[in-house]
C-alpha cells in the first residue's frame, strides 16, 4: 500500500530490497519529489515582454496510463492508512515493546528463506543462496526460530532476492505504473513478482489460523512506518506524484553514475542539506495534536498543529517557507527546538501550500504580500483566539517564527504592525530565518537554477537529469565519508533546486486554477488526470506566473505593478524595519536568494544586535544545525 513508503534514512536503497524505502519526507519533499510525472520540453512561447520561454528539462518517471484509476485507488489507500492503520498503530506500538516488534520482523523475515533460494537459485547467485541457507539455518537454531538475527551479530552476509529481481535480470523492463489496492505503488513487473513471491511463501499452505501468520508479520512491520508515509501524505500537495517519482527512481535497479563533471556550487550544494533535516525524537509529531478553527473570511476550516506545555509558556508560531507545510520536517524540527526549550508551539502551512490557498486566502493565488500577510495574520488570530478559550491563562508573550518566505512576512507583518487592524493578534518577537528580501530577484535567481539543465549539452540532457534524481534517491546506500560532501556538481545541484522550486510553482498553479480558472492554461483541469495540465504547468517560470497570472489578476483588482515592485521589497519598510525593537533575523550569507546588495541593507537596517549573518548554509540548509539552533533560542530568550 502507500504504507510501502517505509523509513529509510539509516539503510541503503537497492535493487536488492523491492518495496523498502527510505522517508520520504528526508528527500521527496524537498528535493526529490520535485521532479514531474513526465518529461516536459514544451517549445518556447513569446512572453508579453517579447521574451521566449525557455524549455525546461525535468526527469523521466515510469508511463501512468491508469492514473484516474490509480489515483482513486490511492484515495482508498491513504483512507484506510490515516483511519486505521495509523491510530491502530499507535495503540500497537504502545502495548508491543520495540524488541518484540523487531523480532517478529526477524521471526517473518526468516520463515520467506524457500523464496529467497529459489531467487537466488534462479538467478544463477551460489553464494548468496548459500549465505541465505547458512542464515536460515543459524537464525532458526541459535536464533530461536529465527525471533533474533544471531547471523547478523556473526557477521554472515544477508542477501536479499525475489521474484522480481528475477524478472528483470531475465529481461522484463516495467513499463506502466500501478496503485494496488492494499499494496500501494507497484508496476507490471513488481506486481507480476509479489504475486509469485507470495505463491513461494510458505505462509501460502498452511491453513488457518496459522495463515494470519503473513498478514500480521505484514502488520507488524507496517506499525513502525505509518505515521511517516502519513507525515509525507499530509505535507506534500499531491503525494500521488510523489509516490510515483519514488518507484521510479527509490526502486530502481542498477546504479547511478556517481561521477561529477565539473565544479560544484556551495550555495546549492549546502542547501540540498534541507534534505537531511530530521527531528531528535522520531515520535515528536505524536507528541502534540491537530487542531483547527473556522475562517471568518472564507467559512472554511483550516488545521494547526499545536505542541501544549503542562504549565503557564510563552507561545511561538511557527511560519513556513515557500509552499511548506506545517508538518514537514524542517517546520517540526525548529518546533521541536522551541517546544524543547519550553515554548508552547503552534505550526502552520505556507501561504503557498494549496492547504493555505484552499481554506485561509481570500485571493484566487498568492503573489500580492499584503494580501498574503493579512490573511496570514488573521488565521494565526483565529488560533490565538481558539487557544486562549481553550486554554486560558496557559499563554505568555507571543513570537511569529517564520523561515524563508514565512520569515519575509513575518518581517513584512512587522513593518506594518501599526497599521494593522486592531483586532488582530500581537506578537512580542518577530523571528526571520533565511528570508529573501526583493522577491523579483529572487525569483529571476530561482527561474536560472530551473533552467540549469540546459548547460548540458542536448544529446544528454534528459540523460543527467534523470541520473541527477537517481544519485539523489541512492544517496544513502554511500558510505557516511561520501555523505558528507553529496557527490553533485554545480549544474546537478542547481538543477535539484530549481526543480523543488518549480514543483512548489505547479502546485501553486494548479490549485489556484482548480478554483479559479483564468483561462492561461489550455489543457482542462482535472483532480484524478493532471498529467497532461502538469506537463504544460512545468513550462511556466515564476516570472512567468507573475506576468501571466498574478499581474492581470490582481490588476483588475486596482493593484498596479509598480505597486507590486515596492510591496514585493523589503527595502520598501527600511525606516519601519530599522525602528522597530522587536525583530529579529538570522541569514546566510551565501544564500543565494540574497545579493550582496541585500546582506549590506540587512547589516545597516537590523545591525548586530538584531542580526547574525552565518558565513555558508546556502538556503536554509543548516537550519537544523546546533548553531542555527542556539541563535534561534537566544533571540526569543527574553520572552519565557
Amino acid at each position: 500500500m502507500i504504507f510501502h513508503l517505509t523509513h529509510r534514512r539509516l539503510h541503503p536503497v537497492t535493487p536488492r530490497r523491492r518495496g523498502t524505502w527510505f522517508t520520504p519526507l528526508s528527500l521527496t519533499s524537498c528535493l526529490l519529489v520535485a521532479c514531474s510525472p513526465v518529461s516536459s520540453t514544451r517549445q518556447s512561447e513569446p512572453l508579453a515582454s517579447g521574451s521566449l520561454r525557455k524549455p525546461v528539462v525535468f526527469p523521466d518517471t515510469i508511463h501512468d496510463p491508469l492514473e484516474p484509476l490509480n489515483r482513486g485507488v490511492w484515495e482508498v489507500n491513504r483512507g484506510i492508512l490515516t483511519g486505521v492503520l495509523q491510530p491502530t498503530s499507535r495503540v500497537y506500538r504502545t502495548v508491543v515493546p520495540t524488541g518484540a516488534r523487531k523480532s517478529i520482523n526477524h521471526f517473518s523475515h526468516n520463515v520467506t528463506y524457500p523464496g529467497r533460494l529459489i531467487n537466488h537459485v534462479l538467478q544463477g547467485r551460489w553464494q548468496g543462496a548459500g549465505d541465505e541457507s547458512v542464515r536460515f539455518l543459524t537464525n532458526t537454531t541459535a536464533g530461536v526460530g529465527g525471533f533474533f538475527d544471531v547471523a547478523s551479530k556473526w557477521n554472515i552476509p544477508k542477501s536479499e532476492a525475489n521474484f522480481s529481481q528475477t524478472f528483470h535480470q531475465w529481461g522484463w523492463k516495467p513499463h506502466n505504473f500501478i496503485m494496488l489496492p492494499f499494496l500501494g505503488p507497484s508496476d507490471d513487473l513488481n506486481a507480476t513478482g509479489s504475486l509469485v513471491d507470495r505463491a513461494a511463501s510458505p505462509w501460502t499452505y498452511v491453513d488457518f489460523p496459522y495463515a494470519l501468520g503473513s498478514p500480521a508479520g505484514t502488520y507488524n512491520r507496517l506499525s513502525d512506518r505509518t505515521e511517516a508515509t502519513a507525515q509525507f501524505i499530509k505535507a506534500e500537495a499531491d503525494p500521488y506524484v510523489g509516490t510515483k517519482y519514488l518507484w521510479t527512481y527509490a526502486s530502481k535497479h542498477g546504479t547511478p553514475d556517481w561521477q561529477t563533471h565539473g565544479p560544484r556550487d556551495p550555495s546549492t550544494l549546502q542547501t540540498l542539506a534541507v534534505a537531511m533535516i530530521q527531528t531528535k525524537d522520531p515520535r515528536f509529531i505524536e507528541k502534540g495534536r491537530q487542531r483547527s478553527v473556522k475562517i471568518p473570511s472564507t467559512g472554511r476550516s483550516m488545521k494547526y498543529n499545536l505542541w501544549l506545555q503542562r504549565d503557564h509558556a510563552p507561545l511561538a508560531i511557527v511560519s513556513p517557507g515557500l509552499g511548506s507545510h506545517r508538518v514537514s520536517n524542517a517546520t517540526l524540527s525548529l518546533a521541536e527546538a522551541l517546544y524543547n526549550d519550553g515554548f508552547s508551539v503552534v505550526t502552520i502551512a505556507g501561504v503557498f501550500h494549496p492547504e493555505f490557498m484552499e481554506n485561509a486566502s481570500t485571493h484566487a493565488l498568492p503573489a500580492y504580500p499584503p494580501n498574503d500577510s493579512r490573511d496570514l495574520h488573521g488565521f494565526i488570530t483565529e488560533i490565538d483566539r481558539a487557544l486562549e478559550k481553550k486554554f486560558p491563562g496557559r499563554f505568555g508573550k507571543k513570537a511569529l517564527v517564520g523561515f524563508s518566505m514565512g520569515g519575509f512576512q513575518a518581517l513584512h507583518l512587522a513593518a506594518t504592525e501599526k497599521s494593522a487592524d486592531p483586532g488582530l493578534v500581537r506578537f512580542d518577537r518577530y523571528l526571520s530565518i533565511n528570508n529573501p528580501v526583493d522577491l523579483h530577484y529572487g525569483d529571476q535567481v530561482i527561474d536560472n537554477l530551473s533552467n540549469a539543465a540546459n548547460s548540458w549539452p542536448a544529446a544528454t540532457r534528459q540523460a543527467r537529469a534523470n541520473n541527477a534524481v537517481h544519485k539523489a534517491a541512492s544517496l544513502f546506500s554511500l558510505p557516511p565519508e561520501q555523505l558528507a560532501e553529496p557527490p553533485f556538481d554545480a549544474t546537478e545541484s542547481k538543477f535539484l533546486v530549481g526543480a523543488s522550486f518549480r514543483l512548489t510553482l505547479r502546485d501553486t498553479i494548479f490549485s489556484s486554477q482548480e478554483r479559479h480558472n483564468l483561462g492561461v492554461l489550455t489543457t482542462p483541469i482535472s483532480r484524478w488526470n493532471r498529467e497532461a495540465t502538469y506537463r504544460e504547468i512545468y513550462s511556466f517560470s515564476l516570472r512567468d506566473y507573475f506576468e501571466e497570472f498574478a499581474l492581470p489578476y490582481y490588476q483588475k483588482h486596482g493593484i498596479t505593478a509598480a505597486d507590486f515592485k515596492r510591496e514585493n521589497n523589503l527595502k520598501t519598510y527600511t525606516r519601519a524595519l530599522r525602528s522597530h525593537p522587536k525583530t529579529r533575523v538570522i541569514v546566510n550569507s551565501n544564500d543565494f536568494l540574497l545579493s550582496s546588495g541585500d546582506v549590506s541593507w540587512l547589516r545597516s537596517t537590523f545591525g548586530s544586535s538584531r542580526l547574525t549573518v552565518f558565513p555558508s548554509g546556502g538556503h536554509i540548509g543548516n537550519l537544523a544545525t546546533p548553531q542555527m539552533q542556539r541563535q534561534v533560542l537566544e533571540y526569543v530568550s527574553d520572552l519565557k
